[in-house]
């Protein structure tokens, strides 16, 4: 398929996760870059009225640029199948398993990738004291972006102090400390390795999208073992999911260690496509043009019709 004003293209962007401002930023430039590539472009903000907002606009692919819950962890991916109409990313049982970061973390295990040591926990007990001995970090075991996580240093008073709309329930994660690095694939194909420098201190949600937040380095200025160990977990990772499409894994790195000082963290099954975001610097480093990796991407979701 090429992008030819007979394609209709229908970008899913907002919803109504954490993520929504995110999502609707990455939309907006998703549909800009199909639109410049030759597309029929429609876009729309994913309601109730979803359904029948697909049916009017009749779209031969949907570019789902949703983040967070309902849009990433498997929601809109079912009804997509539903309605029988071919879309970007992973499909539903990829989706679903790398949003629950526990059993992400069970399935990276059993394929023999490097995890941090973590498990569920109520929220009572995280609150009550030291779920584990810090350093750890406290989060939500089904969101992304950095949404809701908290570093509890070592040598803290006291446990992590929760907002009011916390989750019941969290996972409790070893903190690895080190160095921040990310792997963008595409297809079975590992496209870089970045180096994230977050100026505010910690990588979190603000360092991520904010101006200014963080400074990648790409490619990263580590050694060769290090990113040849990256590239390789992270085409696993994102086979050991059933991932399709695009993704990008993130770890930790302990440069104390060297390949043992790694840590994958999670898998992303639908990066930011902000003009800060990670994947897309990625392709652009290989050689790829954001209306290029937006027609593969077209592409390698219609091959499913």
């Amino acid at each position: 398929m090429s992008g030819k004003a007979s394609t209709r293209v229908t970008v899913l962007k907002g919803g109504r996760s954490a993520e929504r401002e995110v999502s609707l930023v990455s939309g907006r430039e998703c549909a800009r870059a199909l639109a410049a590539a030759g597309y029929d472009v429609t876009e729309i903000d994913a309601g109730p009225d979803l359904p029948a907002r697909l049916a009017e606009a009749r779209p031969d692919v949907v570019f789902n640029a949703l983040h967070g819950r309902w849009g990433e962890d498997g929601c809109v991916q079912g009804l997509l199948e539903w309605l029988e109409i071919p879309y970007t990313h992973s499909g539903v049982m990829a989706s679903s398993v790398a949003m629950d970061k526990v059993k992400a973390k069970e399935i990276f295990a059993a394929a023999g990738l490097p995890v941090a040591e973590g498990r569920l926990a109520p929220r009572e007990e995280v609150e009550a004291g030291h779920p584990m001995p810090p350093p750890y970090v406290v989060k939500p075991y089904n969101e992304g972006s950095s949404v809701g996580v908290y570093l509890v240093t070592e040598g803290a008073n006291g446990p992590a102090r929760l907002a009011a709309d916390a989750p019941d329930t969290l996972l409790v994660e070893a903190f690895v400390p080190g160095r921040e690095l990310t792997v963008a694939v595409m297809g079975d194909r590992a496209l870089a390795v970045t180096d994230i420098f977050a100026n505010t201190g910690w990588y979190d949600y603000q360092a991520k999208y904010a101006d200014g937040g963080s400074t990648h380095v790409i490619p990263a200025d580590i050694p060769a073992d290090i990113e040849a160990a990256c590239r390789d977990f992270a085409v696993r990772a994102h086979a050991a999911l059933g991932c399709r499409g695009l993704s990008r894994s993130d770890f930790r790195w302990d440069d104390t260690k060297g390949v043992a000082g790694l840590a994958l963290l999670e898998v992303n099954t639908q990066p930011g496509m902000t003009p800060t975001s990670l994947a897309p610097e990625q392709a652009a480093h290989a050689g790829i043009s954001f209306e290029d990796l937006m027609r593969w991407m077209v592409e390698d979701a219609s091959c499913l019709r």
